[in-house]
């Protein structure tokens, strides 16, 4: 076996959205479970309109790969239509169990006890100790300057600095006087990303099992000399990762800033649509398939082992200015997740957009790259999937330094944000029609 199977229980690994939901609530919040989860389970008990493309998403599933899956997703048969109601009363009851007995009900309680039947029912390898052992991490996040803002990311094993790699990479090119419709400017992107990628794929990996020279990576100085590898009339087919010792897509996003400009990032997935593709039907929920993002060579740093995190693509974002908050945002969709923060940034901080037209624009999505499970790069060095807004003229000109393009209607992604009006402190808030989402004051 070469690679972890994408789908079915060795794709899993141990569930920590429920105590992230308990951290954050402990340490920030005001109110308890049982009034957090309460619309949650509302609306798992009485049901909720699919919206159009969460329909789609369910449309393509494979909802006869498993009995007890169906029964959950499929009650009837077939997916839900856009604006059929669906429910789940499975969901409500396990909401109703953390909302009565908190995180522990997931962990060491009940819902823990049929995690880990249901796993000897399907071929899992979960045992009672795995959940029991579960703790999340506080850690501290990683940012760099652009244009007069500081952005801020999550180390590894979350992929968040390529972002800040890529901005590094940009920073010195003179994107304004490029243009939003420049080749130039799309070339350069799509350069920096490549060279971004080619180090996620060696080095991302949980800090706590291997070092991972966050500082290097994200310096000015190590940006520089990665710089070098561009070539403005070329595509590069063959990206080495660097050497830095300078100095030696099923996510739902959300955002929210408070009456105290008290500012929120939160991401979580299943990864794929609906995970691993198995659920409990006594649960109501599909597990994940995050364990994919293990390598299974065992020289590699991202490579399984026991207790360990793998390398997880899900980065919520911030950005300050003059040391206040500023922005509060995410793009979701797997590998997209880092090129289109970029893309946002720039059309913010470049090319002078408006939060709405930032992401609303149209992108590019480079696919093909070597990743941390230790996939090699496509030998062609990949291809980029350009949405139909970008002009024929650069697709055309990207084709003649190199590039193999595919056009699309639109690529992964889908973008929220809340932007604090550093002089009226009014909040902007924003979405975009690659996901479903609204942006709602009250």
């Amino acid at each position: 076996m070469a690679e972890i199977p994408e789908k079915g229980p060795l794709s899993w690994s141990v569930p920590g959205c429920v105590d992230g939901w308990d951290q954050l609530r402990t340490k920030f919040g005001t109110r308890s479970f049982a009034d957090l989860l309460a619309p949650s389970i509302r609306y798992a008990e009485d049901g909720a309109p699919v919206p159009e493309v969460i329909a789609g998403y369910w449309k393509n599933a494979d909802l006869n790969r498993d009995a007890e899956f169906r029964k959950v997703y499929a009650p009837t048969g077939k997916a839900p239509r856009v604006g059929e109601v669906f429910r789940n009363p499975a969901l409500a009851k396990t909401y109703r169990q953390i909302a009565a007995d908190g995180r522990d009900a997931f962990y060491t309680g009940d819902i823990a006890r049929k995690l880990v039947a249901f796993s000897e029912r399907k071929g899992g390898l979960f045992g009672a100790d795995d959940l029991a052992r579960h703790k999340s991490e506080w850690v501290d996040p990683v940012s760099t300057s652009y244009r007069g803002v500081d952005v801020w990311e999550l180390p590894p094993p979350g992929q968040g600095i390529a972002v800040l790699q890529m901005l590094n990479l940009l920073e010195p090119y003179d994107l304004r006087a490029l243009g939003p419709t420049s080749l130039d400017y799309w070339h350069l992107l799509l350069e920096a990303k490549k060279l971004a990628y080619a180090d996620r794929a060696r080095f991302y990996t949980d800090p706590l099992f291997a070092r991972v020279p966050v500082r290097e990576l994200v310096s000015k100085e190590y940006a520089s000399d990665r710089r070098k590898r561009i070539d403005l009339a070329k595509a590069a087919t063959d990206v080495p990762h660097g050497d830095p010792k300078l100095g030696k897509a099923d996510t739902i996003y959300l955002c929210g800033v408070d009456k105290d400009r008290n500012c929120v990032s939160l991401i979580q997935s299943n990864y794929f649509g609906f995970g691993s593709g198995l659920a409990a039907a006594d649960l109501g929920f599909a597990v994940q398939n995050r364990g994919c993002l293990f390598a299974l060579d065992p020289t590699h740093p991202n490579r399984l082992e026991p207790g360990k995190r793998p390398f997880h693509t899900i980065i919520p974002a911030l950005a300050t200015k003059g040391g206040k908050p500023w922005l509060t945002f995410g793009v979701m969709g797997g590998d997209m997740q880092p090129q289109g923060q970029v893309q946002v940034l720039v059309n913010l901080l470049d090319f002078g957009m408006n939060l709405q037209q930032a992401g609303e624009a149209p992108r590019v999505e480079h696919v093909g790259h070597a990743t941390p499970t230790g996939r090699p790069a496509a030998p062609t060095g990949g291809t980029v999937k350009a949405e139909f807004g970008i002009p024929q003229t650069v697709v055309d000109e990207l084709v003649r330094r190199g590039h193999q393009v595919e056009r699309v209607r639109t690529n992964g992604g889908g973008y929220q944000a809340i932007m604090i009006d550093p002089t009226t402190g009014v909040l902007h808030g924003a979405t975009e029609a690659r996901k479903d989402g609204a942006a709602v004051g009250y």
